[in-house]
C-alpha cells in the first residue's frame, strides 16, 4: 500500500473540478442520523430494497415509473402480505405486461421480504437493525444484506443504504480507479481483505476530515475520472 493522500488535497482538487466548494456542496448526498433511520417502516424499506435490485441492470427511470405499479402488486410492500404469495402469483406478476418481466428478481422480493420480516422479528425492525449497525464496519452490513438476501451484492446494497441515509461509501468505478491507481489495496474489491482495505482508507479519511462516508465517498468521486456519481 502505498502514501495515503491527505483528504484536504483531494477535497481541494474536487472544489478545482467542480467550479469552486459551493458548487461541490451541492453535489453532496443526504445522510439521516439513526433515529431518523429507524423511523421508516419495513414496507417502505423492502420497497426500497426490491426498487434498487430491479434498477440493477436498468435504466432507473423505467423503473421508477412503473414502481406505482409494484406497489400496487405487492400489497405496498407489507412484508407479511407479500410472504403470502404463492409461487404462481409470483411467476404470474414476472410476467405482467405492467411490471417489468424478470422472474428472479420478482422472486427475490419475496425472499427478501422474508428476510425483512426476520431480522424484524429479531431486532425489533428491519430499520432498527440497518439504523444500530455501525459505520465503522459499513462492509460488514453490506455482506449481512448480501448474505441474508438476494440479488444484494455488489452496489446494490451499498445503493439501498445510501437511497435510505444510512452512511456509506460506494465502490463506483470512480472510486475503484482511484484506490486502484494509488495501489492503497493489495487485494480485489470483491475480496474481504479488499473490502477491510477500503473500509481503513475511509475511516482514515474520515478521522482526518470529521466528514461522513458518503460525503467522503462522492468528494474523492468528484477528484477524479468522469465522475460517475
Amino acid at each position: 500500500m502505498t502514501h495515503l493522500e491527505s483528504f484536504a488535497t483531494i477535497y481541494q482538487r474536487a472544489c478545482e473540478r467542480k467550479g469552486g466548494e459551493q458548487s461541490l456542496q451541492l453535489l453532496l448526498p443526504q445522510s439521516h442520523n439513526m433515529a431518523e433511520i429507524a423511523q421508516y417502516s419495513d414496507a417502505e424499506l423492502l420497497s426500497e430494497l426490491s426498487r434498487k435490485v430491479f434498477q440493477c441492470g436498468f435504466v432507473w427511470r423505467i423503473v421508477d415509473n412503473k414502481w406505482p405499479a409494484y406497489e400496487r402488486a405487492f400489497f405496498d410492500f407489507e412484508p407479511h402480505k407479500v410472504l403470502m404469495l404463492s409461487p404462481e402469483q409470483l411467476q404470474q406478476r414476472a410476467s405482467d405486461s405492467e411490471l417489468i418481466r424478470h422472474l428472479k428478481k420478482t422472486m427475490a422480493i419475496y425472499d427478501n421480504a422474508l428476510m425483512v420480516h426476520e431480522l424484524a422479528i429479531q431486532h425489533g425492525s428491519f430499520a432498527k437493525f440497518i439504523a444500530d449497525w455501525p459505520s465503522d464496519n459499513i462492509i460488514g452490513l453490506w455482506a449481512e444484506l448480501k448474505r441474508l438476501g438476494n440479488r444484494l451484492g455488489g452496489n446494490t446494497g451499498p445503493y439501498f443504504l445510501r437511497a435510505i441515509g444510512k452512511d456509506t461509501f460506494l465502490l463506483t468505478e470512480d472510486i475503484k480507479g482511484y484506490i486502484a491507481a494509488h495501489k492503497l489495496i493489495d487485494y480485489g474489491f470483491t475480496s474481504k481483505g479488499g473490502l477491510k482495505q477500503v473500509q481503513a482508507v475511509f475511516s482514515t479519511w474520515q478521522q482526518e476530515s470529521g466528514l461522513s462516508l458518503a460525503h467522503i465517498s462522492r468528494i474523492v468521486a468528484c477528484s477524479v475520472g468522469d465522475n460517475r456519481i
